[in-house]
């Protein structure tokens, strides 16, 4: 239930040959507060209900409950999300030990692409591929709920 995760700007798309699988993702948020957001999710053929706590100081770790439900509830339950809805391909790297998720936004959001990698502890070493860019992990403007209030392509 706790999740332990990194993320990272990536700085080029080689990152696709790599991909082993992609799914869209198209998500909202029931409640996007930093203490506890509450996320719905459509990946590929399949539908979550999401609840995140907080994250620690470094941004690092954070409860995470999750539980798979039908496309059809998901689909139901998006129109009840806040305002700004995140779509993404997701592509999954391995990476030695590890998978990295990396997400690449559209609408909103286009012209983001965000790696994430779990880990079983904060200091578990991890191999750093080439395309992995600038490490972001505790900045909140890159949390998928920052995001679907404050779209990237809205930054200045």
């Amino acid at each position: 239930m706790q999740e332990i995760e990194r993320k990272f700007l990536v700085n080029s798309e080689a990152f696709k040959n790599e991909a082993f699988v992609q799914n869209r993702i198209v998500q909202g948020y029931l409640n996007s507060n930093p203490e506890r957001t509450v996320r719905i999710r459509i990946k590929g053929n399949k539908g979550f209900l999401t609840i995140k706590g907080k994250g620690n100081d470094s941004g690092t770790t954070r409860l995470e409950w999750e539980t798979e439900i039908s496309v059809a509830d998901a689909e139901k339950l998006l129109p009840l999300c806040e305002k700004g809805t995140i779509e993404k391909v997701r592509y999954d790297i391995k990476k030695g030990n590890h998978i990295y998720e990396v997400d690449v936004f559209s609408g909103e959001n286009s012209g983001l692409i965000l790696a994430e990698i779990e880990l079983s502890f904060e200091e578990e070493i991890f191999e750093k591929p080439d395309w992995l860019g600038l490490e972001v992990t505790g900045d909140e403007r890159y949390y998928n709920a920052y995001l679907s209030q404050h779209p990237y392509t809205s930054w200045k």
